[in-house]
């Protein structure tokens, strides 16, 4: 099982989201863009665009208290696992 976490948890009203990104364990966590729906904080109500991911996964990155650079290892690598990509 993976929790996957996407633009809403960016939300001031995302209520349980921002617990589930801090809590989730790193090796069950992805980020994803569900584009074309439902971007990031400050797009919201734009049509979603797959760069955006870097906005969602920095917010994840701060809640859970770690820096982008090394949550973006933690969900590449889960996303590896995830769908049997292989590593270089």
């Amino acid at each position: 099982l993976m929790i996957s976490l996407a633009g809403p948890v960016t939300y001031k009203n995302a209520r349980a989201l921002p617990e589930v990104a801090r809590f989730v364990p790193a090796d069950r966590l992805v980020v994803e863009t569900d584009c074309p729906f439902l971007p990031p904080h400050p797009h919201r109500g734009q049509r979603n665009e797959p760069a955006w991911v870097a906005i969602t996964a920095a917010h994840v990155a701060g809640i859970r208290g770690v820096t982008p650079a090394a949550l973006g290892q933690t969900v590449t690598e889960n996303a590896h696992r995830l769908f049997n990509i292989p590593t270089r």
